[in-house]
């Protein structure tokens, strides 16, 4: 989440700000933009793994998800993890609607000023934007249904489970690689090709 919001800040950067791009976004401070993420993903993830590394756990060891994510461990606790559950959600909840506000406050003033700017402002940004709020829908959509839906029920927790942790990392290489004019004009030649040869 906080990458995707490093990612926003260059997009901003980009479209607002375009003549001081290469001044505000070197190197060196594209490598600490990255290595933020990192550290706040890693202390996010070891806060919540240290919450429940001294629970007791005395029944069955097995998770009924594709993933050990930390609520379904703590169904598994042999005490009452209410406290704690809320903990680690409102822990878990803090970050992401941050990040979410973030994102949406950042892409709302990037299409309100390339709107103002420009006469086909709108259509402009919207393209240079596209792959990323893709990215971010495919992101928080699954997010927002995991830990938000108050109904838990197996199947749609293991689809969404699947979906948030194989389909959407799968899906990030094909939509921005689908912004590149030259990977355009492979794909429709490849689709060409293919048409062609099922005549």
């Amino acid at each position: 989440m906080v990458l995707l919001v490093t990612m926003a800040y260059d997009r901003y950067v980009a479209i607002c700000k375009p003549l001081h791009y290469s001044s505000i976004m070197d190197r060196q401070k594209c490598i600490w933009l990255v290595l933020i993420s990192w550290i706040i993903g890693f202390l996010h993830a070891m806060s919540q793994l240290f919450m429940i590394l001294e629970l007791p756990f005395c029944g069955p060891r097995v998770v009924d998800s594709f993933s050990c994510d930390i609520p379904l461990v703590l169904k598994l606790a042999c005490m009452d993890t209410n406290t704690l559950g809320m903990l680690i959600n409102a822990d878990s909840g803090i970050l992401a609607t941050t990040c979410f506000i973030v994102l949406l406050i950042s892409y709302t003033y990037i299409l309100v000023t390339v709107r103002l700017r420009s006469e086909g402002g709108a259509s402009k940004a919207l393209s240079t934007c596209t792959s990323h709020i893709t990215v971010v829908v495919l992101f928080f959509g699954p997010c927002i249904f995991i830990y938000l839906w108050p109904v838990s029920i197996t199947w749609v927790d293991k689809f969404l489970a699947v979906f948030y942790t194989v389909v959407t990392p799968l899906l990030n290489p094909a939509i921005y690689t689908l912004r590149n004019n030259d990977i355009k004009k492979a794909v429709k030649k490849l689709v060409n090709q293919h048409v062609k040869s099922m005549e």
